[in-house]
């Protein structure tokens, strides 16, 4: 087995019009947690890594890592530089064997976003790694970085058409109303724009913030061009959720072994939920293909 590239999946994804989860991962327990799912529901998996991720464990150590574990669980696994921000730190994590990154340029005005993302892609392409790239802006929390309301955009279609051409990006992620975290209400997605965006671009369309968004939503979203699925929160209140009343239950506990593995099994259940929304399950492609 190997680590892969994320355009062989979506490619994939695209042609038959479901998704591949990306689910965002903190140590080995989340880790582990996702790919038991995934192994027995046969599933496409990309593991997404913020730069806070890597600053707790190294990249290389998780490399190392999710590589033993794509030999153990007998499948490919795309590892993805989720919301990274420059050139010089995707080009040492490339070297080091990565094959998925997204370049973050959102906050930049559109001529500065395409600069920055044509750079990225220019390097990634001569070592077979996918890039995706963001064009509006999605409000919330993402690690360390906050977005308020006024700060946050609306992903324009012909923009994105324009953006697509001009830097030869593999996956866009598009603003249609989503917001990373969790939602004080029910989100109000965009579906007209989303459409008049796949409409004008013809590579896979990633969806952030899909923590908390109404599966309905979620499906529609796929059903019109979304071949990769973001989910962070939820996975960690799951988590959370789960140690915290596993402490409440046992206040003299202190074996990680137990608690964690309460954890891993809270996380499991989201992570089930999302394959199944996104229709990614039996999906796991063979190596002779990725």
């Amino acid at each position: 087995m190997a680590i892969i590239s994320t355009k062989y999946m979506l490619q994939a994804a695209q042609a038959g019009r479901y998704a591949v989860p990306a689910f965002n991962i903190h140590n080995a327990e989340t880790i582990q947690a996702i790919l038991e799912v995934c192994q027995e529901l046969r599933s496409p998996v990309i593991l997404a890594g913020t730069p806070g991720t890597f600053k707790h464990i190294a990249f290389e150590e998780i490399y190392a890592l999710c590589n033993a574990y794509s030999e153990s669980y007998d499948m490919p696994l795309a590892i993805h530089l989720d919301h990274h921000e420059s050139l010089a730190d995707i080009r040492r994590k490339v070297g080091a064997g990565v094959r998925s990154a997204m370049i973050d340029g959102s906050h930049f005005p559109f001529e500065e976003n395409v600069a920055l993302v044509k750079s990225v892609v220019d390097y990634c392409h001569r070592h077979d790694c996918s890039v995706e790239a963001e064009l509006g802006r999605l409000g919330g929390v993402e690690d360390d970085m906050s977005v308020d309301a006024e700060s946050a955009f609306l992903t324009d279609p012909e923009e994105a058409r324009r953006f697509v051409e001009l830097t030869g990006v593999d996956s866009l992620a598009v603003a249609i109303g989503t917001a990373h975290g969790l939602y004080t209400h029910r989100p109000k997605i965009d579906f007209d724009r989303l459409e008049k965006i796949s409409k004008v671009v013809d590579i896979p369309l990633v969806l952030h913030g899909a923590s908390d968004v109404p599966d309905e939503y979620v499906r529609r979203a796929i059903e019109m061009g979304v071949c990769k699925v973001n989910v962070a929160t939820e996975l960690k209140i799951a988590f959370a959720a789960a140690v915290k009343k596993w402490f409440g239950d046992n206040p003299e506990g202190n074996d990680p072994r137990y608690y964690m593995r309460v954890g891993m099994d809270a996380m499991k259940a989201i992570v089930s939920d999302k394959i199944k929304v996104c229709g990614s399950a039996g999906k796991l492609m063979p190596e002779s293909i990725t």
